[in-house]
């Protein structure tokens, strides 16, 4: 089903590829209509995201659906900025709606972030933003009309993304209406790298200041309560980890929720979600470079995180294994409750009943190191001590 689709689009990618300015203004001029704001002002922001375009198209091996898919995707970030803009130029009180202790939940991925983050928001004092809240952020007290009108566009994208891809549902499944990773919102990050190998925006990653997008992100969060009950903020992604002197300055009360699972089992499982974008964007790819590439990256990001937590108070972290959490859930997380400040009641049993019921909460795909060309003793190598601080918390 793919491949004929994207040879019916390849043309024209190729052609607003050869044109990627242009297309890229006009993707601005779309971005300022749908918000009702404008790019003026946010330069810097633009010519960011000019620059990701450009080292988009240049990837050699880019397909049609891969490029168009792209191209609706930085649109939509940038309506969302631009609205984000506009509703903080109207109503700056928005600016002092407080973010209080939130939760951060952080880790190498496939190590139970997407379980402990669904759980963590389901208490009625807390709140997670939602897929499609960080897609099109709004105010609390938004039209009814408007927020049916929004969640059916984000049900629609997941269904288009679900129907090409028909493993994506068991392995991340996109629901607009659940609570979703805060990449949708922040504007850079090594979720970019996630279909494209782009080395040129990698190293520009690894210079990028990121304290001005987690304070973008903090806007959107206090857009997404204005107007509404103040709550306990439930935030995730595998990347903060990297991030976290950033999101510290801008979050100081936050407490971090850092999960742990054998690195050799997170790379096979890793890598073969990436598989499955790549495979959806590119015409060919090398599943050896994606385990090199993500290997290093993985092993990267462990090292920074670790940096940072050396020199954090104790108790600001708190450590999940994924092996203990996922094995016993229902005596796992009470502890993990206390920890955090909140009481564990009859109501979270019965969420925890109904998170694990739901579809992606059980891993059933199939993958290998040896697929990715890697085995045991290179990922040992990489994330070094990591491994068996890792393996003593197993037990």
């Amino acid at each position: 089903m793919v491949r004929p689709i994207n040879a019916v689009m390849q043309p024209a990618s190729n052609r607003q590829r050869n044109d990627v300015d242009a297309v890229f203004d006009k993707t601005v001029r779309r971005a300022e209509a749908a918000s009702g704001g404008s790019a003026a002002g946010d330069e810097a922001f633009v010519e960011e995201y000019r620059f990701l375009m450009r080292q988009i198209a240049a990837v050699p091996t880019v397909s049609g659906l891969g490029w168009t898919g792209i191209v609706g995707d930085i649109r939509g970030r940038m309506t969302n900025r631009f609205r984000v803009r506009r509703l903080l130029a109207e109503h700056p009180e928005i600016a002092d709606e407080p973010i209080e202790r939130p939760i951060i939940v952080t880790g190498l991925p496939r190590t139970a972030t997407t379980l402990a983050h669904k759980i963590l928001a389901r208490p009625e004092s807390n709140r997670a933003p939602l897929m499609w809240e960080l897609q099109a952020t709004d105010r609390a007290d938004i039209d009814p009309a408007i927020r049916k009108r929004r969640i059916k566009v984000a049900t629609q994208a997941a269904k288009f993304g679900h129907g090409f891809s028909p493993v994506l549902p068991q392995i991340h499944p996109m629901e607009p209406e659940s609570p979703e990773e805060c990449v949708f919102a922040l504007p850079h990050g090594r979720n970019w790298l996630v279909c494209f190998r782009m080395p040129g925006y990698r190293d520009w990653l690894a210079s990028h200041d990121f304290l001005p997008d987690y304070r973008y992100y903090r806007q959107v969060l206090q857009v997404l309560q204005f107007g509404g009950p103040r709550k306990r903020w439930v935030l995730k992604s595998p990347y903060h980890m990297e991030h976290l002197e950033s999101l510290l300055k801008v979050f100081p009360d936050a407490t971090i929720m850092w999960t742990h699972r054998d690195p050799g089992t997170v790379m096979g499982s890793w890598c073969s979600l990436m598989e499955t974008g790549v495979a959806l964007c590119n015409r060919e790819y090398d599943p050896h470079q994606i385990g090199r590439d993500w290997l290093e990256m993985l092993g990267d990001m462990v090292r920074i995180g670790r940096d940072v937590r050396a020199r954090l108070p104790r108790e600001r972290v708190v450590d999940v294994s994924y092996h203990q959490l996922t094995a016993n859930p229902y005596s796992e997380l009470p502890g993990l409750f206390a920890k955090l400040g909140m009481p564990w009641t009859g109501a979270d049993e019965d969420n925890l009943r109904d998170v694990l019921a739901r579809p992606g909460m059980k891993r059933g795909h199939e993958y290998s190191l040896a697929h990715y060309g890697l085995d045991v003793d290179m990922v040992d190598h990489t994330f070094g001590d990591y491994v068996r601080m890792v393996h003593n918390m197993r037990g």
